[in-house]
Formats: C-alpha cells, sequence, structure tokens
C-alpha cells in the first residue's frame, strides 16, 4: 500500500467515520477521528445558527488543529498509516456556508495562518451520495441535534466539497457512495481497499461500487 496517511471526507452522513474504522482495522492503523461530540455549540447551533456559527466554526478549527497537529510531533511506532475521517480545509468549506461573509473573510485569515502549518494527506476518499441517503444514514445514527437538518442545508455543502474538489488538484478518490454498505458489504470495502493498492495522478479518479 502506497499511501501512509489518508483521509475520508463527505457530507453530513456519509459514512466516513464507519470507513475509517474499517480502514484502520485492515491496515493495523493509527485512527484520528473527528471529536464533533465535545462542541458544545453543536446542538445551540441547529436551534439558532444565526447566533451560534461563528463559536461554532472557532471552536471546530482549534481542537482540529490541535489533533492532527499532533501528528507532526508523535511518532507511532506500531503503526505505519494513519487514517483521519476529516480534512483540516473542511474548517473553510463548512464555514463559507455558515458564516456571512465579514465573519467568513476572519475566519479564513486565521485559517490561512493555521492551515500551513499542517501535514497534508497524501490521498483523499470523498464519499458522495445524495441528499435522500445522507437523511436517510443521519435518522439511523439518531444524533438528537441532527434530526431536522434541512435537505437545502446538505445541499449547500454537497456543492462546496464538490467546488473545492474540482478546484484544486488534490489527489482524490471520488467514491459513488450512492448504495454504500461497508458494514454490511465487505465488496464495498474491498472495492476501497484495491483502489489504495494503485497509483495515481493528482486530480480525481472516480470509484463505483459494486
Amino acid at each position: 500500500m502506497n499511501y501512509h496517511y489518508i483521509t475520508i471526507e463527505g457530507n453530513i452522513g456519509a459514512g466516513k467515520t464507519t470507513l475509517a474504522h474499517l480502514l484502520a482495522k485492515h491496515y493495523n492503523a493509527r485512527l484520528v477521528l473527528e471529536e464533533f461530540a465535545d462542541n458544545p455549540f453543536l446542538p445551540k447551533f441547529y436551534e439558532n445558527p444565526g447566533q451560534f456559527a461563528f463559536p461554532l466554526e472557532l471552536f471546530f478549527m482549534a481542537e482540529r488543529y490541535k489533533q492532527l497537529k499532533e501528528l507532526i510531533h508523535t511518532k507511532d511506532l506500531f503503526h505505519s498509516v494513519t487514517i483521519s475521517d476529516y480534512l483540516f480545509t473542511k474548517c473553510l468549506l463548512f464555514a463559507k456556508v455558515n458564516l456571512p461573509e465579514e465573519e467568513f473573510h476572519l475566519y479564513q485569515r486565521l485559517f490561512e495562518i493555521i492551515h500551513q502549518q499542517l501535514i497534508q494527506p497524501e490521498i483523499l476518499i470523498y464519499l458522495h451520495a445524495p441528499v435522500q441517503k445522507l437523511q436517510k444514514n443521519i435518522r439511523k445514527r439518531n444524533r438528537s441535534y441532527e434530526q431536522n437538518i434541512p435537505d437545502e442545508y446538505l445541499f449547500s455543502i454537497q456543492e462546496t466539497y464538490t467546488h473545492y474538489i474540482k478546484q484544486h488538484n488534490i489527489k482524490t478518490l471520488f467514491v459513488d457512495a450512492s448504495n454504500a454498505d461497508f458494514l454490511g458489504n465487505e465488496t464495498h470495502v474491498n472495492t476501497i481497499l484495491d483502489a489504495l493498492e494503485k497509483d495515481y495522478d493528482n486530480g480525481q479518479h472516480f470509484i463505483a461500487l459494486p
């Protein structure tokens, strides 16, 4: 396997964490999971986005930076592969959707200072699923504060992700996750594992699950 730092991304409910767990188990990898539950502003944001969006995004950025910075300063003697279920640039993408223009520009300045201090993944796995599938997954995992997320919000996040991937020359496996069942269908996980055995040029490489 040619990649030592793999990141999985996708919209809310796309299956990032599930796939990250499965890949980490297969590769005996160090697993870096987003600690979203520790953000005290998250339930408040879904109740009142206008009031709580800025502290929500600042908290997320600080926590993600703290977590990912440790990858630079710590060596794991027992794992040669690291798998993360988020990309630090996620901070900027969600902020673009959630913040008004003036707050976003301030946030962007802070992001640019911090971002350059972090190491970047060697390959990105992006899980792309339709909003109907996302909503189904959100209902299934049953986090109370997520149950009323509007379809329009998920569409906005989706468009922001896909625009970013198209505009930036990142080595990306763009996975059609419309029918993904990583826990129930071993073939879907094996398709991702097989894809990770190959070398790729920078840019998007489309992966269809059987």
